[in-house]
C-alpha cells in the first residue's frame, strides 16, 4: 500500500504575525513601535536566510546575501499594510527576493552593463541550464539558445556575450594553455614612443618647406640618414663649421616658426570663443 506524503512548503514555519502588525500600524513612533518592529523582523529573518541561501555560489559571500536579505525584510515590515487583505508572506517574499538582485545587478557587475542586457543575460542563462539538461552534450548553438529563451539571436548573442562581463579576470592570471607563467598583463602593448613626435614633425612641416634645397638636403642627410656632420661637409664640399651653423640655424628658425604658429593659433581659438564687440555692448545696454 502506498503511503502518501506530504510535502512541506518552504515557509510552513513562517511565525503568526498578522496580530502584531496590525498592532504596529496604529502605534505612534517611538520605543514601543521600535521593540514591536523588530520582534516582528527578527521572527521573519529565518525566511529571509533561505531566500538569500537560493542565491548562493554566484560570486558573492552567503553572509552578505543574508545581509541584503534582512535589508529587504525590514523595507519590507515597514512597507506592509495589513489592510490590503493579503499576508505579509506574499510581499515579504518578492521584496526581499528584489532587494536581492538589485545587489547583484548594482555591486556585482565588474563591467557596467544596461539593464536590458543584463536581463537578456539571466533569460540566456536559463535558457542554456535547460538545453544542458536535454542536450547530447554538445553545446547549444545561438539559434537553440534564441528559440529556448524566447528572442532573436541578436539578442542571444549579446546575452552571451554579456555572459563574461558579470565577472572580470585578472591581469596576473595566467593564460590557459601555458605553462611558462605567462599573464595577461605580459600581452597587454605599451605607449609609443614615436606618438610624442607626431605633433612636432606636423608642426614643422610648412617651414620645412619654405627652406632653401641645401638647408632641406642637410636636414635631411644630419637627422633621417644619420650622417656625420664631417660626412656632409664632404659631400657637400662645405667645412664641418660652416655644416654646423647651418644646422643650428635651421632648427632655431623651424622651432621659432613652429611656436608662432601655435601662438596665433591659440590666439584665433581665444577670439573666436568671444563674443561679437558690437553684440555685446548691445548685451551690456541692454541688461542696463
Amino acid at each position: 500500500m502506498r503511503t502518501h506524503v506530504q510535502r512541506k512548503h518552504p515557509h510552513d514555519d513562517a511565525p503568526d504575525t498578522a496580530a502584531a502588525f496590525r498592532r504596529l500600524t496604529g502605534l505612534p513612533e517611538g520605543a514601543e513601535r521600535d521593540t514591536l518592529r523588530q520582534e516582528i523582523v527578527n521572527a521573519w529573518l529565518p525566511m529571509a536566510g533561505r531566500i538569500a541561501g537560493r542565491f548562493r555560489n554566484r560570486g558573492e559571500a552567503l553572509e552578505d546575501l543574508r545581509q541584503v536579505a534582512a535589508l529587504g525584510l525590514v523595507k519590507a515590515v515597514d512597507r506592509y499594510d495589513p489592510d490590503r487583505g493579503s499576508a505579509f508572506e506574499s510581499f515579504a517574499v518578492p521584496t526581499i527576493t528584489g532587494e536581492i538582485k538589485r545587489h547583484f545587478r548594482d555591486h556585482m557587475w565588474t563591467l557596467h552593463v544596461p539593464r536590458r542586457v543584463q536581463d537578456l543575460r539571466n533569460r540566456v542563462r536559463a535558457a542554456r541550464q535547460e538545453l544542458a539538461q536535454t542536450a547530447t552534450g554538445s553545446a547549444p548553438t545561438v539559434a537553440e539558445v534564441a528559440a529556448r529563451a524566447g528572442m532573436t539571436e541578436e539578442e542571444a548573442m549579446t546575452g552571451l556575450e554579456a555572459l563574461d562581463s558579470f565577472t572580470a579576470l585578472s591581469l596576473d592570471a595566467q593564460l590557459p594553455g601555458t605553462d611558462d607563467g605567462y599573464t595577461l598583463s605580459d600581452a597587454l602593448g605599451g605607449p609609443d614612443p614615436a606618438l610624442d613626435i607626431v605633433v612636432d614633425r606636423e608642426s614643422v612641416k610648412p617651414a620645412l618647406r619654405k627652406l632653401p634645397d641645401r638647408e632641406k638636403k642637410i636636414l635631411y642627410m644630419r637627422f633621417f640618414r644619420d650622417m656625420t656632420q664631417s660626412r656632409i661637409a664632404e659631400d657637400l664640399g662645405l667645412s664641418q663649421m660652416h655644416v654646423s651653423r647651418l644646422i643650428s640655424r635651421c632648427c632655431t628658425r623651424l622651432r621659432d616658426q613652429a611656436l608662432h604658429d601655435q601662438v596665433l593659433h591659440d590666439q584665433a581659438v581665444h577670439d573666436q570663443a568671444l563674443p561679437d564687440h558690437a553684440l555685446l555692448h548691445q548685451d551690456v545696454r541692454d541688461a542696463a
